[in-house]
């Protein structure tokens, strides 16, 4: 890429990129306290001035330019800390989920299973309303205009449904009893 007064973009970065790259590594380092950060910085930095290299008039304003291009990404650096320290924190604030112990896990997945062979033993029309009820949970009046019925069968559906399935279920809602 060469710029109007003939000077080349790859050439003059090269040489910039040897006079001053320990330089802005320190400018940066100073700015966001870790020298890893700091070189992708630096580097990020050169990145882009190359992008604009046709912005930049003279020769001269080009190390001030980068210098620029340092301070602006080691800012972005430092505002990216603070929204990922703030999410960590509230995430901290929140009560860890309980992991089940693998009894648990066994129980839920046998219960999750005997429920949905309990469901392919209704009738279809009380299984959709069920499955719409409970797992898509949505209302009388969205399951009636879902199904195509009245709101008085979505009723009628989901208490016979609910019905036969604790017949189904009921050794199992048994054992769950203290």
């Amino acid at each position: 890429m060469t710029d109007p007064g003939g000077w080349h973009a790859d050439e003059a970065l090269e040489q910039l990129y040897a006079a001053h790259w320990r330089q802005l590594v320190r400018l940066a380092v100073l700015l966001v306290r870790d020298t890893g950060t700091a070189e992708e910085v630096v580097q990020d930095a050169f990145v882009a001035v190359h992008g604009r290299w046709s912005r930049i008039r003279t020769p001269e304003a080009a190390l001030p330019y980068l210098r620029q291009a340092v301070v602006n990404r080691s800012r972005s650096v430092l505002r990216h800390r603070v929204v990922v320290d703030r999410h960590l924190r509230a995430e901290a604030a929140q009560p860890a989920p309980v992991a089940p112990d693998a009894e648990g896990a066994v129980l839920g997945a046998a219960r999750r299973d005997a429920v949905l062979d309990g469901l392919r033993e209704l009738p279809r029309r009380q299984r959709e309303v069920l499955a719409l009820r409970y797992f898509a949970d949505l209302s009388e009046g969205e399951i009636a205009t879902t199904l195509g019925i009245s709101r008085g069968a979505v009723k009628s559906h989901a208490s016979r449904g609910a019905a036969s399935l604790r017949g189904l279920l009921g050794p199992l809602l048994e054992e769950e009893q203290p």
